[in-house]
């Protein structure tokens, strides 16, 4: 076979993902599994693998994907438990009631609340959350999913309990890649200038109504992503859930001491008095418990070698922040129960509907992720083969070995991103290839693969899939040609300075 037609066989599978999923307009899941099925053809009749191989391949795809499938469930029963005894209404009403000004409660709601949800439960939950909670504000609809898109950024690098690299760069070595994330992702404290230019670039006095926020949303950017990098050594699992309580603790004080506060408070309604469900200890208790089975698993979980028949070899890591999630979310609902005395007002089987539900919800992300993840250990493995080629990610690597690999990385992170609504997904469609790109030019892997995690977190603005769940919930229909046109010159900054840093990066280190 030419060089030609093995790199043409190689990318081919990406092709036909985009090519089904983009022109075709057929679901993510059937475009997964057709690529699948195409690589595997691939993978048998051109590159004759090792039969044993594509066991080993699809088992690994497996593993990889339960071990997502109990994180999502796991937060999305968390979130379900939280909604039903108002927790989230309560959260949104403490951080309304904070301050007068409009362009604070946007921020407080579209930046730290969504960085948080994004940390515990992520998958496009941050928006589908807090877009409606915005309209509540008085926002238009259209403005509202646009600020709850940019807000369901920056926290993406490490998303849903560290997410995006546990699962998404598994098999790869991802030491050092969460420091180097965090330090690149400094660039993402500009998004809340973003959020502050959507909110009032309609309104007459909007130069004015901008420049006069201008520090408190610097102040909101920098204070997170500086809390969620000093959080870094304790785990991929947590800068973004802590940095977002820490961030907003101590916005909370500096906005009470007048720091950085607009002088002038811009109203957009009259403010009406309404009490909370629940009182603030009630609605921080599930957080806390949330972080402190986090920090427990974390110290005292460790991991256990799985060795099962056909070769088929598997680290399983015990410490799953799904368990967390789980645990934390029954306790609250249990105690609730029992202490308010709801149990004649909830259905009695609720607890079970509520996992029924959150399982079911998590069986879309777990189909689409057994799929991609056994795409790229094929692709991986193909070089055990009768044929003698390389293997496929050997071949595609040959393409991205060149020095411009800092600025391509970000770039094919946000493209994947855009396509499968999802950075743990793109992670696992591009993060191989690029990481035997940076070998190949004796390039920092880590570097890299932290700039495939910043540009992921860029496009995840702009992905499809979280644009169309955010135009639902604000009850709108084919407004996507608008938004992405609000969003895009946004994301595309986010993007080339990421690049601009990843290339002072490898120099440097």
């Amino acid at each position: 076979m030419s060089e030609i037609a093995q790199l043409f066989f190689s990318v081919l599978p990406f092709a036909g993902f985009v090519y089904l999923l983009i022109f075709r307009k057929i679901s993510l899941i059937k475009t997964s599994l057709a690529t699948l099925a195409l690589t595997t053809v691939l993978v048998v009749f051109f590159w004759q693998i090792i039969p044993g191989q594509i066991i080993v391949s699809y088992a690994k795809g497996f593993f990889v994907a339960l071990d997502i499938f109990i994180i999502i469930g796991g937060a999305i029963f968390f979130l379900e438990i939280l909604k039903r005894f108002g927790v989230i209404e309560s959260v949104s009403f403490y951080l309304e009631s904070f301050s007068g000004d409009f362009r604070i409660q946007v921020i407080l709601l579209a930046w730290f609340l969504e960085n948080f949800i994004e940390g515990t439960a992520g998958f496009g939950t941050p928006s589908a959350v807090v877009a409606p909670l915005l309209v509540g504000l008085g926002i238009e609809p259209l403005t509202a999913a646009v600020l709850s898109l940019l807000g369901n950024s920056t926290s993406v690098v490490f998303g849903a309990a560290g997410a995006p690299i546990r699962i998404g760069f598994s098999g790869l070595d991802i030491s050092g890649v969460p420091y180097y994330a965090a330090l690149i992702n400094m660039i993402g404290m500009i998004v809340p200038l973003f959020m502050l230019w959507a909110v009032v670039e309609h309104h007459q006095e909007r130069k004015k109504l901008f420049i006069e926020a201008v520090p408190f949303a610097l102040w909101s950017g920098f204070i997170f992503v500086f809390s969620s990098f000093l959080v870094v050594p304790l785990g991929q699992e947590f800068p973004s859930i802590i940095g977002a309580v820490v961030g907003l603790a101590i916005v909370f004080l500096t906005t009470k001491l007048g720091i950085f506060v607009p002088k002038n408070i811009y109203r957009t309604r009259s403010v009406v008095n309404l009490k909370p469900k629940l009182s603030l200890l009630k609605t921080v208790l599930p957080y806390f418990l949330l972080i402190t089975f986090l920090i427990l698993g974390k110290l005292f979980l460790s991991g256990v070698f799985l060795k099962m028949p056909f070769g088929v070899n598997h680290s399983v890591n015990l410490f799953n922040p799904g368990f967390a999630f789980i645990v934390a979310g029954l306790i609250i609902a249990v105690w609730w129960l029992w202490a308010l005395r709801r149990i004649q007002k909830q259905p009695k089987n609720f607890i079970l509907k509520s996992f029924g539900f959150s399982f079911k919800q998590a069986a879309g992300p777990f189909l689409v992720i057994i799929a991609m993840s056994s795409m790229v250990q094929l692709m991986i493995n193909s070089g055990n083969n009768y044929s003698g080629l390389e293997s496929l990610i050997n071949i595609i690597a040959r393409v991205f070995e060149t020095e411009f690999l800092p600025f391509l990385a970000p770039l094919a992170g946000a493209f994947g991103s855009f396509l499968t609504g999802s950075a743990t997904i793109s992670n696992l469609l591009f993060g191989g290839f690029l990481a035997q790109a940076a070998s190949g030019l004796s390039m920092p892997q880590s570097i890299i693969l932290a700039l495939i995690l910043v540009g992921g977190a860029a496009g995840n603005m702009i992905a499809l899939a979280d644009m169309l769940a955010a135009e639902t919930v604000v009850g709108l229909k084919h407004r996507e040609r608008e938004i992405l046109g609000r969003i895009f010159l946004p994301c595309l900054i986010y993007v080339v300075f990421a690049g601009i840093l990843g290339f002072m990066a490898v120099r440097l280190f």
